[in-house]
């Protein structure tokens, strides 16, 4: 452990008991306790009560429990980490020695002060009690105290975190010490939640093996017992009472109870569950519905269920209220629940909705009996009342899907029908009549009036939305009539009333129902002469989301479409480069890097030749829009174009990228926004890969720290071979083998000053991104170590008027004079100039000038100093020292504990002048 935070401590503990100190902020308490936890587990067999620190610790609780002034905040703080000092015996030992728990855990008496009323004090006097019951000792302690009466009490608080915190501890309690059962019993429960955590530190204690865990058992059984008959009878006195919360709590307890319990307890519930829930069932209390069917549900695992269980559960699935029916059927499902009684009667529950709005036949004539035919008539009745029509139909429409993959034996129609039955569905919303089964086009113009729940319908947004996706979840279906669909989907987009969200809806369902006939001649004719005018509308959408999610299905499209109609595409998405909102803008040039992509892969030199005038607009966006999104969208245009077409390439598009790119280069690495940056690093570094054979080491997860965006996969090196036309003195191409050459022309496009602009960079991911690039640079250039060759060492790069400019020749000149050594050869020519600056700066006084936190003495011309060479550059930067610096986030300095045990000191310090860190 670190001494110099446990040196600390004794002073911390100080602060936090004297009730006139403040705290930095709210989150120290947590903190520390995380702290204090940690190193409970980082010890291993020991406890905290062995340690040098327990004094400390011990006579902190003892001084907050005897203060009556203590404030709410401290008093919970102190209960819990007195839960966590007494997990284990010895530590329980030398608390109840001090007399520490019992005045620790006396809710009476926190009541008499009036600190119980605040929930911050109940909940950590729940967390603590249940940090301590990890042993036949807090287990005593508990019943003798009487603490079950309390805690019980608490189950029903008006604090919801509070009362789900007492749910849980009761269900710790009863199962945790729970007694060991036969092993025909353990066998039959293990079968029965073959899930449970069995590991050894989840163990209870009555489960342990070996002959002391065993006298352990058997010495807590008693309690166990009296413990488990207090919960249970406060379980039925709750099931039967009139108050919602109690009954409420008291269901999701049993349901905690019933997924942990093992045999013998699980037998021991369950004999007494229908007893406890079948007046719930009768009463058909619509608000404990969900709760009660889940109990159930989980009181149906056993491979043989009890008779009673089953008819509770078909007793909610016939009730009269047929939104608690519909809610249990969908919970069957979700939960994977089949057996041939009640599944088939949960399909038949969730189609009928849908069956009677739509008049498609969902139910075959097996499955209408009496009872379908009375829920038929009473569920049409219900459907008038628009927010139960809404609701029902929200919770059927979700479980399409699941109804369509269910065991074909259970399905009561084909799946085809389910589709027909959305699509119509969907024409009701839209204010159409839902078309003949068959009829071909799905352009229906006859209103509706049939009933009022149809008319309810009319332009719901909601049940639109569920509806289409639905329907996107159906495409998979064998036998639907895909034309039909892709009609019905344009209808709804040349609605021009439709939400953005439905459009949005709407684009996503096209696009996975084209994902199976994208190749269809028919389909593409409808894209082509129905599709594609719609979205020309669209486009100039009067809501920017509709605008946006249009290029966005745009580009999608054209993936989707393999390129066929990236022509007609290109227009609209050029077009969007001067919307006003920037989300659009940035959508647009997303899609014309997808659809420039597509066209270079096909070798489509016409399409190209669009994307190419369009450059100048882009090179515009990037220096001039006020706006990120645009701006990062460019550089990853110029990303896409030179990884799918590199610059060394003969073609035409490659010549008509070579322009450009050192704009790009400059005006990205001079924005403010760094993903701008990073990606123009990227760039940098797709040119690099280009001219040298480089190896970037990249590590697992090259997610940056702060990163908006996912990193860009890595790209294939690519190395030019001798078939390949370099792009001259343009870049300098050297075909992978001459590195001084590759080398300038690296210098002459600006990679290099790119690279460089970023190790200097603020911004933490912007000076990783270079440093790694750089570092591959490097090794490239040195494969032997820290030499290079003659030729390579002479390349210069100019260096005037670069903010950083002043630290690369110090550290050059630094390199020079022997403090760093590199190992080649000095050259004479352009790299003397620095020992000429050297001697110069060491024959005058000299100027001292503060750099990288120390004073150098600098000559004050540094002009000349213009050249440097890059090999120079590339040993003097320490690039592994920086790239391990801006590896570490700022809670590698901010988050640790001697960090956090100086702040709540520092903050208890009487003086102004303290400097508060913004991180």
């Amino acid at each position: 452990m670190d001494r110099e935070c446990l040196a600390l401590l004794p002073r911390v503990c100080e602060v936090l008991a004297d009730p006139k100190q403040s705290l930095p902020d709210d989150t120290s308490l947590e903190k520390l306790l995380d702290w204090l936890s940690g190193l409970t587990k980082d010890i291993g067999d020991c406890s905290l009560s062995r340690l040098e620190i327990q004094p400390c610790l011990t006579e902190f609780l003892s001084t907050v429990f005897h203060n009556k002034t203590t404030g709410p905040s401290i008093l919970s703080f102190a209960l819990r980490l007195t839960g966590l000092l007494a997990a284990r015996e010895d530590g329980f030992r030398l608390l109840q020695e001090g007399s520490i728990l019992g005045v620790a855990y006396n809710s009476e008496g926190w009541q008499e002060v009036g600190l119980w009323e605040d929930p911050c004090v109940r909940i950590g006097w729940i967390q603590g009690l249940r940090s301590m019951l990890q042993h036949r000792l807090a287990l005593h302690f508990l019943v003798q105290r009487g603490l079950t009466k309390p805690l019980l009490q608490l189950q029903t608080d008006p604090s919801l975190f509070v009362a789900s915190a007492a749910n849980q501890l009761l269900a710790h309690l009863v199962v945790f010490f729970q007694p060991m059962g036969s092993s025909e019993e353990e066998g039959e429960a293990v079968q029965a939640d073959a899930s449970t955590d069995n590991s050894p530190e989840h163990l209870p204690v009555a489960m342990a093996t070996g002959p002391e865990h065993l006298n352990v058992a058997m010495a807590s059984s008693a309690e166990h017992a009296c413990v488990t008959v207090a919960i249970t009878d406060h379980l039925e006195e709750s099931l039967t009472s009139d108050q919602h919360l109690q009954t409420l709590q008291s269901l999701r307890l049993l349901g905690l109870l019933l997924t942990q319990a093992r045999a013998p307890l699980w037998g021991t519930l369950l004999r007494r569950v229908p007893g406890f829930l079948e007046p719930l069932v009768r009463a058909g209390r619509s608000q404990l519905m969900l709760q009660l069917t889940d109990v159930l549900l989980t009181a149906y695992r056993l491979p043989v269920p009890d008779p009673t269980i089953c008819r509770l559960l078909t007793a909610i699935l016939d009730s009269q209220n047929s939104f608690d029916a519909v809610h249990a059927a969908a919970a069957m499902l979700r939960r994977n629940h089949r057996d041939p009684v009640h599944t088939l009667k949960a399909i038949s529950i969730l189609m009928l909705p849908l069956e009677i709005l739509t008049g498609v036949p969902l139910l075959e004539a097996h499955t209408a009996g009496s009872s379908t035919k009375d829920q038929r008539s009473l569920l049409a009745e219900q459907l008038n009342s628009k927010s139960t029509c809404v609701s029902l139909l929200s919770v059927c429409l979700s479980c399409t899907q699941t109804l369509t993959h269910t065991v074909p034996d259970y399905l009561p129609t084909p799946a085809v029908s389910v589709v027909i039955s959305v699509m119509s569905l969907l024409r009701i919303c839209g204010g159409h009549a839902p078309s003949p089964i068959g009829s071909g086009k799905a352009s229906c113009s006859e209103p509706i009036g049939r009933n009022k729940a149809c008319g309810n319908l009319i332009g719901c947004s909601k049940i639109q939305r569920c509806g289409l996706d639905a329907l996107a979840n159906l495409s998979s279906c064998p036998g639907a009539a895909v034309e039909e669909v892709l009609s019905l989907l344009i209808l709804y987009l040349q609605n021009p009333d439709s939400h953005p969200t439905v459009c949005k809806k709407t684009y996503q369902a096209l696009l996975r129902w084209l994902g199976v006939c994208a190749s269809s001649p028919s389909v593409t004719h409808l894209l082509t002469e129905e599709l594609l005018p719609v979205l020309r509308k669209r486009v100039c959408d009067v809501h920017w989301e509709v605008r946006d999610s249009t290029l966005e299905f745009l580009s999608q499209l054209a993936v989707v479409c393999e390129g066929s109609l990236g022509r007609s595409t290109t227009p609209l998405l050029t077009e969007a480069l001067a919307d006003p909102e920037s989300y659009v803008r940035a959508s647009a040039i997303a899609g014309l890097a997808v659809t420039l992509r597509l066209s270079l892969q096909q070798g489509a030199e016409p399409a190209v030749l669009e994307q190419v005038a369009i450059i100048p607009r882009l090179l515009e966006i990037l220096s001039q829009d006020s706006e990120a999104f645009p701006r990062r969208a460019v550089v990853q245009f110029f990303i896409t174009w030179l990884k799918t077409c590199p610059s060394s390439s003969s073609s035409s598009s490659s010549w008509s990228l070579a322009t450009p790119l050192q704009a790009v280069l400059q005006l990205g690495s001079a924005d403010l926004d760094w993903e701008v940056k990073v990606h123009t690093l990227e760039l940098a570094e797709l040119l690099m890969e280009e001219v040298l054979p480089v190896q970037r080491s990249r590590p697992g997860s090259n997610t940056h720290p702060y990163a908006m965006m996912p990193t860009l996969p890595a790209q294939t090196t690519h190395i030019p071979t001798d078939k390949d036309t370099p792009l001259g003195s343009q870049y300098g191409g050297c075909g992978g083998t001459d590195l001084a050459a590759a080398l300038c022309s690296l210098v002459q496009t600006g990679v290099v000053r790119v690279l460089l602009n970023g190790v200097f960079d603020c911004d933490r991911p912007v000076g990783q991104e270079a440093c790694g690039v750089l570092l591959a640079l490097r090794r490239t250039l040195f494969p032997d170590g820290d030499t290079a060759t003659g030729e390579v060492a002479k390349v210069t790069c100019d260096v005037r008027g670069q903010a950083w400019e002043r630290d690369v020749v110090r550290k050059c000149l630094e390199m020079r004079r022997g403090r760093k050594g590199c190992g080649w050869p000095r050259q004479t020519g352009d790299s003397d100039r620095l020992d000429e600056a050297g001697s110069e700066a060491g024959d005058r006084s000299g100027e001292e000038v503060v750099c990288g936190g120390e004073n150098v003495s600098l000559c004050e011309d540094v002009s000349v100093c213009e050249d440097v060479s890059v090999c120079e550059v590339l040993c003097s930067l320490a690039l592994e020292e920086r790239q391990s610096v801006v590896s570490q986030s700022s809670d590698y300095v901010q988050n640790s504990p001697l960090s956090l045990l100086q702040d709540i000191l520092t903050a208890t310090m009487p003086t102004e002048d303290v400097i508060v860190d913004c991180y």
